[in-house]
């Protein structure tokens, strides 16, 4: 199985943190050299290790912003 690399690019935010310190957070992250997405995964303290999480374009995340403010 080939190595899979990331850089964070740009921390946004932490949505929540568990008892073991591990954080829900919403980052844009670069996969394999590949361009930024927004990325929402968990995250050990030192963001060596992560949960299965799922990544969004600028379009999908968009829609999902409105998605999210329309909402009731």
């Amino acid at each position: 199985m080939p190595e899979i690399t990331y850089d964070i690019v740009e921390k946004i935010g932490v949505i929540s943190t568990n008892e073991k310190g591990w954080s829900k957070e919403l980052n844009l992250v670069s996969w394999n050299g590949r361009d930024p997405k927004f990325d929402l995964r968990d995250w050990n303290e030192t963001h060596d290790k992560m949960g299965k999480g799922v990544t969004f374009t600028r379009d999908e995340m968009e829609s999902l912003r409105d998605i999210l403010n329309n909402y009731k």
